[in-house]
C-alpha cells in the first residue's frame, strides 16, 4: 500500500465518520427536513446521507476505470441527476439506522479498495465525462468524488438544519 493511497483512504473514512457523527445527533424532524439552498435539490437530509453511502461503490469503480487507463465516456451529469432522483424516490423513508449502517459499511469498503491502488494507478489519466472529457487522474476522481462527497453534503446538511 502506498502512502498516497493510504492518505486518500483515511480521508474517505474521516469524511464518512464526520457525516455519521453529525447525522446521529439529528432529530427525527431534522432527518426528514428537505435540503435548503438555491438549487432544486429538495431531497431530505436522511435521503442525502443514504445517497452518500450508496454511491461509494460507483465512485470507486469510476476511479478504477480511470486508473486502468480506460476512458469513462458514458457518465453524464444528466445521468447522475436521474440516478439521484430515482434514489430519492426509492429511499424516501430511509431510517437513520439503515442509512448510517450503509454509510459505515460502504465507506469502509471504499477505503479498503482505495488502499489497493498503486501510485501508477493513481497517476493514470484518461478522459472522464464528468470532467467534460478532460483527461484526469484516478487520484483526481477519488478526491473529487469519493473523498469530497461526504464533506460536501455534510456542509449542506449543517446549513439546512442551522448548525
Amino acid at each position: 500500500m502506498g502512502r498516497r493511497a493510504e492518505a486518500l483512504a483515511d480521508r474517505i473514512e474521516q469524511g464518512a465518520a464526520d457525516l455519521a457523527a453529525f447525522a446521529e445527533g439529528l432529530s427525527d424532524a431534522e432527518w426528514r427536513k428537505p435540503m435548503s439552498g438555491t438549487g432544486k435539490d429538495r431531497r431530505s437530509v436522511g435521503v442525502i446521507v443514504h445517497h452518500v453511502a450508496s454511491v461509494y461503490p460507483i465512485e470507486i469503480d469510476l476511479a478504477r476505470a480511470i486508473g486502468s487507463g480506460k476512458a469513462v465516456t458514458d457518465v453524464t451529469w444528466d445521468a447522475v441527476a436521474e440516478m439521484n432522483a430515482k434514489h430519492a424516490g426509492d429511499h424516501a423513508n430511509v431510517t437513520k439506522t439503515a442509512a448510517l449502517d450503509l454509510l459505515r459499511r460502504n465507506s469502509h469498503q471504499a477505503a479498503v479498495a482505495v488502499r489497493a491502488f498503486t501510485d501508477a494507478e493513481l497517476d493514470q489519466a484518461a478522459p472522464f465525462s464528468l470532467s467534460f472529457a478532460a483527461p484526469v487522474t484516478a487520484q483526481f476522481v477519488l478526491e473529487d468524488h469519493a473523498v469530497r462527497h461526504s464533506w460536501h453534503h455534510l456542509a449542506r446538511i449543517r446549513k439546512t438544519v442551522g448548525r
